[in-house]
């Protein structure tokens, strides 16, 4: 018998590792090379960078590759010091915003500001098809299993595409933001859909449950720059244009914002709002001004709602504005905070998230980019094989290599837990890490 036990997140600062100062311009994307120390960056002054880390611990770059303002596929040499133009995509007529590579359906997807969405088979070149967006795309996510590709919109819609070799077809679209949507990410596991925003809101999209559940994530004072997802711990990144990073716990079950009533009076007192004109002539009352209850989403005024209160399981990780009945029905652990809030002491305009690694990259206003050890990701896994109690923990991902099943097969008996062994190496196979393994074996009698 088998259980996989989810650990709570850890709130540690994630640990700066490197800086990369060396750009001239501000870098808008960036990405970590996974099996190699090294980055790539695209600036604003249309040249590309290929970053190594060297023996002396700094990172060095390529040497400059200037691209076009059009859409290129480039091939790397095995020592990344040489870019080779490969193919050029007709794909856009403007600024090309979002670029995702399919490597399953050999598909390139693409966004651009002229408001046209277009995906091309990588192997030709060839595009496939082409869908028209009421407004320019800032955000772009693809499910592999069912073809679904979700587009953000400067309006603030996102829309479900289902895309074939030549056609799509519009699934829904949905809106939830009062800005325009910034940056989406997509869980295929919990088959959950992220989307941040310029409003300073998270919007976590209940896809696969297909009640249109929709939980609001509050924990931002500025827009949302950024989103990444981890699906081995189930933790939320998002970061924002005021330097911050917040890594949201996944592994709750949250709740849904109510919506707001409608009244013409306080629910709690019932003195008149000040468009009650009636009641106000009634009872000789000036009117007030109406508030919302942010748990029950009653209309209240001010002084049946002069208290806060953080409400984490709405997320909700800064104090807002609650009735004084749900103030009072609030305990201490329901204020027990659900993200954990840190400063990357620059001003984000892009981040990219490499699971493989836990490593961490963001790139800022300043012209740096940084690259940090996330939240060490914390696996465990419980096993009961007869007379034997095995926990192995993966406690910390270090360098780069294969994993170590040499270690689980001295414990496990042969031809004891073949399965279990198989699924623990292909999990393991997926980090790419040379990982430390603590195993604890307890024998009953």
């Amino acid at each position: 018998m088998a259980a996989e036990i989810q650990p709570k997140p850890q709130a540690r600062t994630p640990v700066l590792l490197n800086k990369i100062e060396a750009s001239q311009d501000v870098v808008n994307t960036a990405v970590i090379i996974p099996k190699e120390d090294g980055v790539i960056s695209v600036s604003e002054d249309r040249t590309i960078r290929i970053w190594l880390k060297r023996d002396s611990g700094q990172y060095w770059p390529s040497p400059l590759s200037d691209i076009l303002p059009v859409f290129q596929e480039f091939i790397l040499s095995e020592d990344y010091n040489k870019m080779t133009p490969a193919r050029t995509y007709q794909a856009h007529q403007g600024k090309v915003t979002v670029v995702l590579f399919v490597l399953e359906m050999e598909w390139v997807l693409s966004t651009g500001q002229d408001k046209n969405f277009t995906w091309h088979c990588s192997e030709s070149g060839t595009q496939l098809g082409l869908y028209r967006t009421t407004a320019w795309v800032s955000g772009l996510q693809f499910d592999v299993e069912t073809r679904h590709a979700f587009v953000g919109d400067f309006s603030g819609q996102v829309t479900i595409l289902k895309l074939e070799q030549d056609s799509c077809s519009l699934v829904t679209t949905f809106k939830g933001h009062t800005g325009n949507v910034t940056a989406l990410c997509w869980d295929p596991v919990q088959r959950v859909l992220f989307s941040g925003s310029s409003d300073h809101s998270i919007i976590m999209w209940d896809i696969g449950g297909r009640k249109g559940t929709a939980i609001e994530l509050q924990g931002h004072n500025e827009k949302v720059q950024g989103l990444c997802y981890a699906p081995h711990t189930r933790q939320l990144i998002s970061c924002s244009a005021d330097g911050a990073i917040v890594v949201w716990n996944m592994d709750v079950t949250r709740q849904e914002t109510p919506e707001w009533l409608d009244s013409d009076s306080c629910q709690k007192c019932e003195q008149p709002f000040f468009w009650n004109f009636k009641q106000m002539w009634d009872s000789k009352k000036i009117g007030l001004r109406q508030h919302h209850c942010r748990k029950c989403g009653q209309a209240v005024c001010g002084k049946c709602s002069a208290k806060r209160s953080t409400i984490p399981l709405m997320g909700f990780e800064f104090e807002v504005r609650v009735c004084d009945s749900c103030h009072a029905s609030i305990t201490d652990e329901d204020r027990a905070p659900m993200a954990t809030f840190h400063d990357s002491k620059h001003s984000i305009v892009y981040m990219h998230y490499e699971p493989t690694t836990g490593w961490l990259l963001t790139s800022g206003t300043d012209k740096v980019v940084k690259v940090r050890q996330q939240l060490q990701d914390t696996l465990f896994v419980c096993v009961c094989l007869d007379r034997v109690f095995l926990v192995i923990s993966l406690i910390q991902v270090k360098k780069y290599g294969n994993p170590k099943r040499h270690l689980l097969q001295v414990i496990l008996p042969n031809g004891v837990g073949h399965k279990l062994l198989n699924d623990v190496q292909c999990m393991f196979t997926h980090f790419w890490t040379n990982i430390m393994l603590v195993l604890f074996v307890k024998y009953f009698c």
